[in-house]
């Protein structure tokens, strides 16, 4: 191997300084990256833009504040509508800089249409398919173990035709995941985690809900390899507990509450746990202030 001469060596970093000194702000940021991933965000929370048809617009200006992943929403949704041309969805993410690794499908479309968001999300470059919610029978916030049965089954035989077209399903976390099942009190998410196919679902944790569903902590050093992804919202454990179905930070609360890093969680112990949990992407849902407030922070983590 030949040895560098301390002459080429400074000569070297001058010229990597030098053209470091040209990137642009947003190019820059993108240097630092919790747990060594980019830093993704979710698009429900942005969605009226997209409906405006300003979707390269919020491209540009996630790109722009140092976003690289996205995780897109279902045309199926009114107002993702015009993003039904996945292809086109790619161009535009990639003029930005951006991937969209992961989308969340509502549970009528995966029952219904699931070949064809299978087709949009191979366009799109997609490796992950999600749910909000399975959305199983409940009223008042109590389930039954048949209905949580019910709907452990027909995820497994979803994420089993997914995983055939390389793709792998995902379980977020919202109120359906949030009940309590009658007669024992178990919280209905937990028992999903042992119902569902760890193979064939991987789960996707929700910050927002933590104060019902459980320590994320706990979860990722419990359940090693099972947790794919997060979405992360700032979470205030002091603050009073938000009425039922306004936890789910990007969607019920329209993105509001506390930006990540002001809140009152140890993230880098959350994130450090990650690692065990499985973690391969995680997304900022919250509104635009507090994701710009959000990246922010998470560049100054280093994990």
């Amino acid at each position: 191997m030949r040895t560098v001469s301390r002459r080429e060596f400074c000569g070297k970093a001058a010229t990597s300084i030098v053209a470091a000194s040209f990137l642009s702000a947003s190019e820059r940021g993108l240097l630092a990256d919790p747990l060594g991933l980019p830093i993704g965000s979710q698009t429900y929370p942005h969605r009226q833009r997209i409906k405006d048809g300003d979707f390269a617009g919020l491209c540009k200006d996630m790109a722009d504040i140092g976003i690289r992943n996205v995780e897109m929403c279902s045309p199926s949704y009114a107002e993702f509508a015009s993003l039904s041309d996945g292809k086109q969805v790619k161009k535009i993410l990639g003029d930005h800089g951006l991937k969209s690794p992961s989308g969340h499908f509502g549970m009528n479309v995966l029952r219904t249409r699931q070949q064809e968001m299978i087709a949009w999300a191979h366009d799109v470059g997609m490796t992950q398919m999600g749910t909000a919610s399975l959305a199983g029978q409940m009223q008042n916030g109590v389930t039954t173990m048949d209905a949580v049965k019910k709907a452990a089954d027909e995820y497994n035989e979803i994420a089993a035709v997914a995983a055939k077209a390389g793709l792998q399903q995902f379980l977020h976390d919202e109120d359906f995941e949030m009940a309590k099942i009658e007669g024992d009190g178990r919280l209905t998410y937990t028992v999903l985690l042992e119902l569902l196919d760890p193979k064939l679902v991987k789960m996707q944790f929700q910050m927002s809900a933590m104060r019902t569903v459980g320590d994320p902590v706990m979860y990722f050093n419990k359940y090693p390899g099972r947790f794919i992804s997060m979405h992360l919202q700032g979470v205030d454990l002091k603050a009073p507990m938000p009425e039922r179905g306004v936890q789910r930070g990007g969607r019920g609360a329209g993105g509001g509450g506390v930006a990540v890093g002001k809140d009152s969680l140890d993230w880098p112990k959350i994130f450090e746990a990650a690692k065990t949990g499985g973690l391969k992407n995680y997304f900022v849902e919250q509104n635009w202030d507090l994701t710009v407030q959000s990246v922010a922070y998470l560049k100054t983590l280093n994990v």
